[in-house]
């Protein structure tokens, strides 16, 4: 169903503005490729904020306080 309304949304903009339509056919998988790096980032910091959780929550797990 995303793909199917980005391409309508993409589909209207190329019927109202062309130009900017094949902009963004030709640069989204350049922007695509320099996202990677952030998500590689955010992905490693949500690992690390887990950690960090686990470790907080860890004395009251082990006094009984069970998983929430």
């Amino acid at each position: 169903m995303k793909l199917l309304l980005t391409f309508l949304l993409w589909a209207l903009l190329l019927v109202l503005c062309w130009p900017l339509a094949l902009l963004v056919l030709i640069a989204w998988p350049f922007l695509w490729l320099l996202s990677i790096p952030f998500r590689i980032v955010a992905t490693v910091m949500e690992a690390l904020l887990a950690l960090v959780k686990a470790l907080l929550f860890l004395p009251a797990r082990l006094l009984g306080g069970g998983p929430r």
